[in-house]
């Protein structure tokens, strides 16, 4: 049987925790923010971390990585 690839977006896009919850970073953070009120960008600063019902994707997708 072939091994089990790495799907290389979702390798760049997410980081899992020690305790086994993913962290994201936010959407809308890149550029065009002068729409955005300065409470939408305060809460968009940091990482997110992603409900638990779609952990399961992610390190399906990392395979044995964490980063």
């Amino acid at each position: 049987m072939p091994k089990q690839k790495t799907h290389k977006g979702v390798k760049k896009r997410f980081r899992i925790t020690a305790t086994g919850k993913v962290k994201h970073r936010r959407a809308g953070t890149s550029h065009l923010q002068v729409r955005l009120t300065a409470k939408r960008k305060r809460k968009l600063r940091g990482t997110g971390v992603l409900a638990e019902s779609d952990e399961h994707r992610i390190h399906d997708a990392l395979g044995k990585y964490s980063y």
